[in-house]
């Protein structure tokens, strides 16, 4: 059980961003993003994606600091992963 963040190598409007995970449950990453105050707007269906502050405050939480490519295993590994749906126009 545990709360994992990638760095924040993503840019996005002018900021860099990470993705917040848990390896375990949508529920327990949901209760973690709430102490963070994150917005439901956030939540991508398997992570959130945070700014590199958020990303230093999910540290302080208690949030284990890991690389891209352990997100997307630990996604996989917990059947959490949501494949993108193709853009229907």
């Amino acid at each position: 059980m545990a709360i994992l963040v990638d760095e924040a190598h993503w840019p996005w409007r002018g900021r860099m961003w990470a993705h917040l995970i848990s390896d375990t449950s949508i529920e327990e990453l949901q209760e973690f993003a709430a102490r963070l105050n994150l917005p439901p707007r956030a939540f991508q269906g398997d992570h959130y994606d945070v700014t590199d502050e958020l990303r230093d405050c999910a540290i302080a939480e208690g949030a284990q600091p890991v690389d891209s490519r352990t997100i997307v295993r630990a996604l996989r590994a917990s059947g959490l992963r949501r494949r993108r749906t193709p853009h229907q126009p």
